[in-house]
């Protein structure tokens, strides 16, 4: 992953980035490259760990669409960052059977743990968290899940959510 950039920054795709977009526009029909926009973002995202202003307009360029129908994409989808993240997204579940088993003190934990409010990066660029909705374990609750590899863990406790966090630590620093 690139480092964060600032949101006004200029953004120039990698030669090895441009191939990659243009493998997808080619699995659509001519004149149906908008149909690569979510999967162009994905590229986008996993290169520079966040889709700003000028990345999502350089979107709109190749795919030769106006910018507002990236950004309505974005913005609508919950997968996407539009403001930097750390290396590690911990995705809490607070949905109905989540929050019943403990999903409000999982996630009060891990903000006290890694000493950040839900959507804020950790001074070492390596976490930030925030509630999401339903991750289709409701029988396993409560769940998280860890991106960018998107790892499901059930069951939490905050135990198994220190261990977690330290393991992710110790991943980072080798």
């Amino acid at each position: 992953m690139l480092s964060v950039q600032d949101t006004n920054t200029p953004v120039t795709f990698s030669p090895e980035l441009i191939s990659k977009f243009a493998d997808v526009v080619s699995r659509y029909p001519e004149g149906k490259q908008k149909s690569a926009l979510l999967p162009i973002l994905h590229l986008v995202q996993a290169e520079f760990g966040w889709t700003s202003v000028p990345a999502m307009d350089k979107v709109a360029e190749y795919l030769a669409i106006q910018p507002i129908e990236v950004y309505e994409v974005a913005s609508f989808y919950t997968m996407y960052f539009l403001k930097p993240q750390g290396k590690y997204m911990l995705e809490v579940c607070r949905t109905g059977p989540c929050e019943i088993v403990g999903a409000t003190p999982i996630m009060e934990h891990i903000e006290k743990t890694l000493g950040v409010k839900e959507g804020d990066v950790t001074p070492d660029g390596l976490f930030s968290w925030r509630g999401v909705e339903c991750l289709a374990a409701c029988g396993f609750g409560p769940v998280l899940q860890i991106g960018p590899e998107y790892t499901f863990y059930e069951n939490l406790t905050t135990e198994s959510v220190d261990k977690l966090i330290g393991d992710l630590k110790g991943k980072a620093n080798n």
